[in-house]
């Protein structure tokens, strides 16, 4: 709280905050200014920019493909307005990738398949530029398939569920997981016993010892059982003196009705006898004396437990159990076990050295998660999107639709450099995934070639260093504070890794309309930032 807020690596573990966690993302587009500029702080902070009250530095930024005007505007209102920044330019991730990736000063084409954590893109780009018309955007990635993998795995090991955390899922997807080149073949493999036993992993919880009740020495074990014996003989005692009562209450009662017979008030015998459902006053004084020697012999035990009560029950020999019931009640049965003694027949002898029995019941493999099919399964999301009940094209789908949309000689074109990048694309098996559904949908014995960038993740930020040191001082690729406050924050140049400009058209009229709109639409936006932190 008061340390300000914590952000990335510093949060140390996830799980714990995960309910607290707040992003400026909706998706993979900024949409909450506080929260952006609270990251914002924070890099420039640890890049250690000295700067007195401004960022005195040109800022190179990515934006999501197709970026709405709405997020691009405020960014720029930020950098400018907050920091004072001198000039940005923005670009698209995946473009910068490509562009770290391509051979020098080579203008190319190519299908660019980017999969990040929230979605997943597919990109033409004709001659080193993003044909924005024919982009296609699928709402999944990462995030989707480690939820996924949550699902399956909670319903697997129900008993688990709290230790099947997200972040452990991030890990088995990115340890653990691969594509499958074909999906039901390789389902069908998993099938045989000796496959899964060669294949599955087997994931070790964290678990602890606690629970065998291991960690307490001899001595320990012995103090409880005595103070667990002491607590059973002090609920006895209190049993004993219920049933007295009552006994003693039913014996006064009978007397009464024996009474009546022998004052001769026979009317008032019977209607009692009836009343006790009784049949004769034989049957009545068989249980007059039946209950008068259960309660003496109440007594003398009450008598007798009141003077053993400090010589340890082990040492006496247990009750006969047909007096009475010994049935302690669910609280005070903690561990039934420790309780075997008082109701077996032969005395135990006192002090036997206790010695640690390992139980049938393995802990440790009672917590491990054994993760077979679930590898090839979550990955698979982005190529069958209905797996997860997701109205989508899958990837292989999303490609032929792109490609049906061009001439078949830049089709040709396209296919020869088909370009995989994002964390997403990193499954062992995922070039040879897209180059199998490329074969299948390719015309016969033609051509095409699938490359991974060197660096999935991170070539984005090399080649968006890359493409700064190139266009250092070309001024028709950044856009300077003076071009922000005449043409607007939405103001983008274009270049080779950006996305395509697309201005505000508005009809003549309804300029003065939207004018006297802008605070109402101030306090929309803001309201809706709001929104977002709730």
């Amino acid at each position: 709280g008061g340390a300000g807020p914590q952000v990335g690596n510093a949060l140390g573990s996830l799980e714990p905050l995960r309910w607290m966690l707040r992003s400026p993302f909706d998706r993979n587009v900024p949409v909450n200014l506080e929260l952006q500029e609270l990251l914002l702080d924070y890099s420039f902070q640890h890049l250690g920019v000295s700067s007195q009250g401004c960022v005195d530095h040109p800022i190179v930024l990515t934006e999501a493909v197709c970026n709405p005007l709405y997020s691009r505007q405020m960014m720029s209102e930020l950098l400018f307005e907050c920091y004072g920044i001198p000039k940005v330019a923005y670009g698209i991730d995946s473009l910068f990738s490509f562009y770290h990736n391509k051979p020098k000063n080579l203008m190319s084409s190519g299908l660019i398949i980017s999969s990040g954590y929230q979605c997943t893109h597919i990109l033409p780009i004709l001659e080193g530029r993003l044909d924005a018309k024919n982009c296609k955007r699928i709402n999944l990635g990462g995030s989707q398939a480690a939820g996924y993998l949550q699902r399956l795995l909670q319903l697997k090991y129900p008993g688990h569920l709290a230790a099947i955390t997200l972040s452990r899922m991030e890990e088995i997807l990115h340890e653990h997981s691969y594509v499958a080149e074909d999906y039901v073949e390789e389902l069908q493999k998993w099938r045989c016993p000796d496959y899964y036993e060669n294949n599955v992993h087997k994931m070790q919880l964290p678990f602890s010892n606690k629970l065998l009740g291991s960690t307490l020495s001899s001595e320990e074990k012995q103090e409880r059982r005595q103070q667990q014996l002491r607590r059973l003989q002090e609920l006895n005692a209190r049993r004993r003196e219920e049933k007295l009562q009552l006994d003693q209450e039913r014996l006064d009662r009978l007397l009464y009705v024996q009474e009546l017979l022998e004052d001769g008030q026979m009317d008032q015998f019977h209607k009692a006898l009836v009343e006790l459902n009784m049949d004769s006053p034989e049957e009545l004084q068989s249980y007059i004396q039946k209950l008068s020697s259960a309660v003496e012999q109440a007594k003398q035990k009450i008598l007798q437990s009141e003077v053993t009560l400090e010589v340890d029950v082990v040492d006496s020999k247990p009750e006969t159990p047909d007096l009475e019931q010994l049935e302690p009640s669910l609280e005070d049965v903690e561990s039934i076990n420790d309780f075997e003694p008082l109701f077996s027949e032969e005395t135990p002898e006192v002090e036997k050295p206790v010695t640690t029995v390992q139980p049938v019941f393995n802990l440790a493999a009672y917590h491990q998660l054994f993760v077979g099919t679930e590898r090839i399964r979550a990955p698979e999301i982005i190529f069958q999107p209905s797996l997860i009940g997701e109205e989508q094209a899958g990837i292989a789908e999303t490609l032929q639709y792109i490609l049906d949309r061009y001439s078949k000689d830049i089709q040709d074109l396209l296919v020869q450099n088909v370009f995989l990048t994002g964390g997403n694309m990193m499954y062992p098996g995922m070039k040879g995934r897209i180059e199998k559904e490329l074969l299948e949908m390719r015309p016969f014995q033609s051509a095409f070639k699938v490359r991974l960038a060197s660096n999935p993740v991170l070539d984005a930020w090399y080649g968006a260093r890359d493409w700064a040191l190139d266009h250092l001082d070309d001024d028709e690729v950044w856009i300077t504070r003076k071009e922000y406050e005449e043409k607007g924050g939405e103001y983008l140049k274009e270049h080779c890794a950006s996305n395509i400009y697309v201005p505000i058209r508005l009809p003549k009229q309804a300029s003065r309309f939207s004018d006297t709109q802008a605070p109402g639409k101030g306090s929309g936006t803001s309201g809706g930032s709001a929104g977002e932190q709730a």
